[in-house]
């Protein structure tokens, strides 16, 4: 069996190269298909990554943002996957704001089964296994078990929100509830925020991909005490986009706007931007 310090250990590789360029400030940036940004950094790391993750389990399938999806016919018959952020926050390393992540989740049929999130510009790992917990090491410090519990939906909330993608869908959302604080995070840090009790609560109403949230979601849900948090993503789906959710919260004590007027929302405000 593939252990976490192993797959810690493949993560903060890329993460030295991420940081390595990221004060360099020497690589390329390009615009994919869809509009979104791509550095020579983001495929480095991703070189890194699927090399050593292949060495410790070469019949692991392996998906990964910067490679091309498997069909859902070919994929839905795996009980394990490795899906992979190789540079999550191309935005936030471009923009030279800290908040960018590696991020490499083990997927055990629609749920994180391991997540390891890197920051490499903080010096911050963030991993967790089911079952094992969730843990927080800053450099070469000793690991933190981290233990999160359920916000009060009626009382003063600290929310953590995107710092590239303002969202109107948010400020309906929060309209109910007591703000007391709003943090400001990039990537997949949002979810780390949440775990290690720096924020209470993370919603997100606009689309974001697996691959951008497998990580911090489990480490996230491993975070809970006394009990692992309830999950709401599903991963392995035919179409890797997922729909608004909410960390932080127990279901059902919130309301979700409906998708589509979220993303007509996140487009409106994109243009605006």
């Amino acid at each position: 069996m593939v252990t976490i310090d192993a797959v810690n250990e493949v993560a903060l590789r890329a993460g030295e190269v991420v940081l390595r360029h990221y004060r360099a400030n020497d690589t390329w940036v390009k615009k994919k298909a869809d509009g979104s940004p791509v550095t020579g950094v983001d495929l480095e790391a991703e070189e890194i990554i699927r090399d050593g993750l292949l060495r410790l389990d070469a019949s692991m399938p392996y998906v990964s943002e910067e490679r091309e999806l498997p069909a859902y016919d070919v994929r839905r018959a795996w009980p394990r996957y490795w899906l992979v952020d190789p540079l999550d926050g191309t935005k936030e390393f471009i923009n030279r704001t800290d908040e960018f992540t590696v991020n490499i989740a083990l997927i055990d049929g629609d749920e994180p089964l391991l997540g390891v999130v890197v920051a490499p510009a903080s010096g911050l790992l963030y991993y967790a296994r089911t079952g094992d917990g969730a843990w927080k090491r800053e450099g070469d410090g000793a690991p933190e078990r981290l233990r999160s519990t359920l916000a009060d939906p009626s009382g003063p909330l600290r929310i953590v929100e995107s710092r590239s993608h303002p969202s109107p869908a948010l400020e309906v959302f929060l309209e109910p509830f007591t703000i007391a604080e709003r943090v400001k995070s990039g990537s997949s840090l949002k979810f780390c925020v949440v775990a290690d009790g720096r924020a209470d609560v993370y919603p997100r109403l606009g689309p974001t991909m697996e691959w951008d949230v497998a990580a911090g979601d489990c480490v996230y849900r491993n975070s809970g005490h006394p009990k692992p948090h309830p999950g709401t993503l599903r991963y392995n789906k035919p179409s890797l986009k997922n729909g608004s959710f909410v960390i932080g919260l127990a279901p059902g004590t919130y309301e979700l706007p409906d998708d589509e007027r979220s993303q007509e929302s996140e487009n409106r405000s994109q243009k605006e931007v």
